[in-house]
């Protein structure tokens, strides 16, 4: 028997059914447009994911018919919300963590309750990128539709939903709306009260791997399913990918190399000192019970190389069809061989930690008339690996000691990147034989939930192995050492020219 894990991304929805051993038995994915009605607007329709879900899970179970799907679980971006009626109907799109509709509620956390207080709550840095703060503004400005909203349901409680079960979100996920006491594991009474939003507006919250019930009968047959097949809380999709990667314990972390670029090393306990907050490093539940993990968040990974793509690469696009090949392979291809004195601030959609500041914008510094595209996409990749050594730089200095990475998602596909990473930051990288990481883990869970494995690390032991290694050359990382030192100063020396800069987009 098998088990299937779902993987709802901010562009994307994958479904993957594997064996007990980790193997990919079927595998299927549909990408899904973002909606941006209105500059800083950025939504999902959440009909067209669960049309999506659904079609997925036919055509990939179709593929495992002599192997039927014993249990599911979810794994999910963060934020994401959908305000839900009586009838369980959407009443509007889902609102994706990168919409800045947010952004004039930090004001007033500030002045209700003050970001040291709500950290310690929540775990969470303030941010407007945070679900609840997207409530408030649906309360402030769509007033019918919070007068008929019964659930906002983010995409793991919405698919329970639509499954038939009661909506229901772990702890990892339900932190991601900053309305989650992380010390007690409930919603915080006092965030709500603030916000003046009930509590009975958002789903139970259980812990990752809780049997959430059996799909009907009705839907498993829709979906081309068999009988008791049985839903398991999974998780946020970075700490099921960590999951996914076989981290169960400190000084390992996920690169996960998405959309994002995130970060990911395990704790073993609450850590929400003074320097965590100061560097704006979230601390919340894990899937493995009583483990905690923290996120160094670089808002545009691939998501810049997509734009790059989109917006300079019309040769490699045209040679991409013609040849077959992938037109991130083709970039791969051919980016400048040696570092290069060209450097990208990545602060496109605002920047990630350790300033976390969404009046922060994109930079493409150093230019001359020797510039060419092998040299911007080489700077690109070597901008979200200097993203990567200052995070682990300000991490290291709190304490949390990271010695090998992990790399996942769609750019651990590219061996020069990697490369690049482990040049930048001086440490030793490896890839996985199962490159669908978050699926994996939120299968996993479902696995353990139903007893199939053991343990946890029963669970990582039969399905996860190493499959490539990446050092650093000690030559290369001498040269990005003095790159570095230049790289870290281009945002606090251009900080206040880009804020003014943010400004003439209100």
């Amino acid at each position: 028997m098998s088990l299937l894990g779902i993987d709802v991304g901010q562009t994307g929805c994958k479904v993957v059914i594997f064996s007990n051993y980790g193997d990919v038995l079927s595998s299927e994915y549909q990408e899904h447009p973002l909606i941006c009605p209105r500059d800083g607007w950025v939504e999902i329709d959440p009909n067209l994911i669960w049309n999506n879900i659904k079609n997925l899970i036919k055509t990939a179970n179709q593929k495992v018919k002599n192997d039927k799907v014993r249990a599911f679980s979810i794994s999910c971006q963060g934020e994401t919300f959908t305000p839900i009626d009586k009838n369980n109907d959407c009443l509007y799109n889902s609102v994706v963590s990168m919409d800045n509709r947010g952004k004039d509620y930090c004001k007033f956390w500030e002045n209700e309750l003050g970001k040291e207080k709500i950290f310690h709550i929540t775990g969470m840095p303030l941010h407007p990128m945070y679900s609840i703060n997207k409530m408030l503004w649906i309360k402030d400005n769509l007033k019918a539709v919070f007068k008929n909203t019964k659930k906002f349901l983010c995409f793991e409680d919405y698919l329970f939903m639509k499954f038939g079960l009661i909506p229901t979100i772990d702890f990892s996920m339900a932190a991601r709306t900053m309305a989650f006491d992380i010390n007690s594991k409930n919603w915080s009474e006092e965030i709500l009260k603030s916000a003046k939003i009930d509590s009975s507006l958002l789903p139970q919250a259980r812990h990752s791997g809780a049997v959430v019930g059996e799909i009907s009968s009705k839907i498993a047959d829709e979906l081309g399913l068999g009988k008791n097949v049985v839903g398991v809380t999974g998780g946020h999709d970075q700490a099921c990918g960590a999951f996914g990667s076989g981290i169960i314990e400190g000084k390992t972390a996920v690169n996960a190399i998405g959309t994002s670029d995130v970060l990911i090393p395990v704790l073993e306990k609450v850590c929400l000192s003074e320097n965590m907050l100061k560097n704006n490093y979230c601390c919340y539940p894990y899937v493995l019970k009583d483990k905690f993990i923290t996120l160094s968040l670089n808002l545009t990974g691939g998501l810049l190389l997509k734009w790059y793509r989109d917006t300079f690469c019309y040769e490699e696009k045209e040679t991409a069809k013609s040849t077959g090949k992938d037109v991130y392979q083709i970039i791969d291809e051919t980016i400048y061989g040696k570092p290069v004195n060209v450097f990208v601030l990545p602060h496109f959609i605002g920047s990630g930690t350790p300033c976390l500041d969404s009046n922060s914008r994109g930079l493409i510094i150093g230019l001359n008339l020797e510039t060419d595209k092998s040299r911007i996409s080489k700077a690109i990749m070597e901008s979200n690996a200097y993203e990567n050594r200052l995070n682990i730089e300000k991490l290291e200095s709190i304490g949390i000691v990271i010695k090998k990475l992990v790399a996942i998602g769609g750019g651990a596909k590219s061996s020069k990147w990697l490369q690049i990473k482990s040049n930048v930051t001086g440490k030793k990288i490896v890839t996985l034989n199962n490159k669908e990481a978050a699926s994996l883990g939120a299968a996993l869970l479902a696995g353990i939930a139903i007893g199939d494995f053991r343990s946890p690390e029963n669970a990582v032991k039969a399905t996860i192995h190493e499959k490539n290694v990446f050092t650093p050359d000690d030559k290369i990382t001498a040269e990005y050492n003095k790159r570095y030192s230049i790289y870290k100063e281009i945002y606090s020396v251009n900080s206040d020219l880009l804020h003014k800069i943010a400004e003439l987009d209100d």
